[in-house]
């Protein structure tokens, strides 16, 4: 295996610009929401659908692995180094790929920013950096979540999308592949009849 597939200087300038957008707006609004409201104030958008709700978690997206902070810290940086280092040595072999890594790579640090005590929220008990919440579909569901964990999911979702993509590419060709295999073994068998 290669370890470094080399790509065009547009394409590197491309991922680390949605990575820097991405990040850029999860810690803006972030701050905006730590500025502008008091903690778990909630602001309906759209009354019992879409409200702002201002809370902080110390776990995964959504509020999940609640207190399980430092596990969660390692398996997150580890997760980040892993996707940088796929995506930068250039094994991310289509745009859908790399766009899909990119915005989960971006989300990942946005959030990583807070839990590490660099955001906006640090819990006055413990001292700790926590993540800020404030995207609340309370017609939906009960988590309250944030842009990056949006950028996260969009990510992840696309990246099913490039593997399904892919896999049904591999699957036409096999089957292409299998009819030529026929049609050549069909051909020798008229030629042996012919004979």
């Amino acid at each position: 295996m290669t370890l470094f597939i080399k790509k065009k200087p547009k394409d590197y300038i491309l991922y680390s610009a949605i990575i820097l957008v991405g990040i850029i707006l999860d810690q803006l609004t972030k701050f905006l929401v730590t500025k502008y409201m008091t903690l778990y104030q909630s602001i309906p958008l759209i009354k019992g659908f879409l409200h702002l709700t201002y809370t902080t978690n110390d776990g995964a997206a959504f509020g999940m692995m609640d207190g399980q902070r430092w596990v969660f810290i390692v398996v997150s940086i580890l997760a980040i180094v892993a996707f940088i280092a796929y995506l930068y040595l250039g094994h991310a072999d289509n745009m859908l790929y790399a766009i899909s890594l990119s915005m989960v790579i971006s989300g990942g640090i946005g959030n990583m920013i807070d839990r590490l005590g660099f955001g906006f929220y640090v819990n006055p008990n413990t001292g700790l950096g926590e993540v800020v919440d404030f995207i609340d579909f309370c017609g939906i569901w009960d988590a309250i979540f944030n842009g990056a964990d949006s950028f996260v999911c969009v990510g992840a979702g696309l990246l099913i999308l490039a593997l399904v993509i892919d896999l049904k590419k591999e699957y036409e060709l096999e089957k292409a592949k299998k009819a030529a295999a026929a049609e050549v073994t069909e051909s020798v068998s008229e030629d042996d009849k012919a004979e």
